[in-house]
C-alpha cells in the first residue's frame, strides 16, 4: 500500500484531486470510487474523496485496478540533446503531444519513447513512460525523461520543490512597460472552455501562478521575451502573457491570432507575402537546469530556437531596422 505525506503546496487540496495528480494513469472517477470503498486512509482513518488535506497528513492508498495498457511504440523521430544511463534530455518538436489523450491516441512523445528506449520509468503510469513533466503540443524545446523510477522520483521532487530552473523564449505582440518584472496571479480552468485556463482570484480550485519576465528585444509592435516560470501551471506562460496584454504570437487560444505571414509582421508586400512564417504559439522551452539525480551535478541543457521562430524574428529585425 503506497504512502504519502502532504507537503505545503497541497494544503487545502481535496483528497481525490491530490491522488489524481500523483497517479495520472488512473481517472479521477476511479480514484473516487476506490476512496469511497474505504481503500484510502488519512492519518489512519478512512476518508471521503472530498476530504481537505493539511500539511503533514499521512495518506495510505489502495489503488484501483488498472484499466490502461502499455502504449504501442511508434517509430517517430526524436531530437536527443543528452543521454546517459538514468535519463534522456530531448528537444521536443512542435505538434507532438506528450502523452495520449482524448482524441489523440497516436503520434505522441510517449509512443516515440517506447520505440527508441529499452528502459523507461513507469512511476507516472503506463501511459506516461519516463515522462516527468510536460510541454504543450505546439510548444517546442527542452524536456527531460527518466529511465528508472528512482530517477523519476528524484527529478519530480526537484520540480515540486521548484529547484528546477526553466527559461522560455516567446515572441509576443506589443511590449511590456517594464524591461523586467513579476507576474503574480492565481489561475484555474476556464468554467466554459475546459481546455483553457484563466486568471482568477484566490480560493476554491484556484492555484498560485508566478512568472518572472525580461524583454530580450523590442521589435516595433512585437517583442522577444525571456520567461522564467516559478510555478508549473497548465498554460501558465500563455495565460500570463495574455493577462499582461501581450499575448504570444500565433497563440489562437489566448489572443495571439492565427498563422503569421511577413505582411502581418510589418514587412512590405513582395514575393514572400503569402508565406506562413509560424502557425503555432511562438513559445520555446530554451533552457532547463536541474541537479543530476545520480551525481548531484548542476546541469543546464538548451535547445536552439526552432526555424519558424527564427524566420519570424528575422522579418521583425528587418522591419525594425535591426
Amino acid at each position: 500500500m503506497p504512502s504519502h505525506t502532504v507537503e505545503a503546496r497541497a494544503h487545502g487540496w481535496r483528497l481525490d484531486y491530490f491522488l489524481a495528480r500523483l497517479y495520472p494513469n488512473h481517472s479521477r472517477s476511479s480514484l473516487q470510487k476506490a476512496i469511497a470503498a474505504g481503500g484510502t486512509r488519512v492519518n489512519g482513518v478512512a476518508a471521503r474523496p472530498s476530504r481537505r488535506l493539511h500539511v503533514n497528513d499521512r495518506i495510505d492508498v489502495t489503488l484501483p485496478e488498472k484499466a490502461e495498457h502499455t502504449i504501442p511504440p511508434e517509430e517517430l523521430p526524436l531530437s536527443i540533446l543528452h543521454e546517459d544511463e538514468t535519463l534522456v534530455v530531448l528537444d521536443k518538436a512542435a505538434g507532438m503531444i506528450v502523452h495520449p489523450g482524448r482524441g489523440n491516441p497516436n503520434g505522441t512523445l510517449a509512443a516515440a519513447l517506447q520505440f527508441h528506449f529499452d528502459k523507461l520509468s513507469d512511476a507516472a503510469g503506463e501511459h506516461r513512460p519516463g515522462i516527468v513533466h510536460r510541454l504543450d503540443r505546439d510548444t517546442t524545446g527542452v524536456l527531460v525523461v527518466a529511465k528508472d523510477n528512482q530517477t523519476h522520483h528524484r527529478l519530480s521532487r526537484q520540480f515540486e520543490q521548484r529547484t528546477v530552473q526553466k527559461q522560455y523564449l516567446a515572441i509576443v505582440r506589443g511590449g511590456p512597460q517594464f524591461d523586467a518584472d513579476w507576474i503574480e496571479t492565481h489561475v484555474r480552468t476556464h468554467p466554459r472552455q475546459r481546455e483553457r485556463m484563466q486568471v482568477c482570484g484566490p480560493g476554491g480550485e484556484a492555484r498560485e501562478a508566478n512568472t518572472f519576465y525580461e524583454v530580450a528585444e523590442r521589435l516595433g509592435s512585437f517583442s522577444l521575451m525571456r520567461l522564467f516560470p516559478k510555478t508549473g501551471r497548465t498554460h501558465q506562460l500563455r495565460v500570463h502573457m495574455q493577462h499582461l496584454g501581450h499575448p504570444i504570437l500565433a497563440d489562437r487560444a489566448y489572443g495571439g491570432g492565427g498563422a503569421v505571414t511577413p505582411r502581418d509582421l510589418g514587412a512590405a508586400a513582395g514575393g514572400r507575402d503569402g508565406e506562413v512564417l509560424i502557425d503555432r504559439q511562438a513559445l520555446h522551452a530554451h533552457e532547463l537546469t536541474f541537479d543530476h539525480p545520480a551525481t548531484g551535478e548542476r546541469m543546464t541543457f538548451s535547445a536552439p530556437l526552432p526555424g519558424d521562430m527564427q524566420a519570424a524574428l528575422a522579418v521583425l529585425r528587418e522591419t525594425s531596422g535591426l
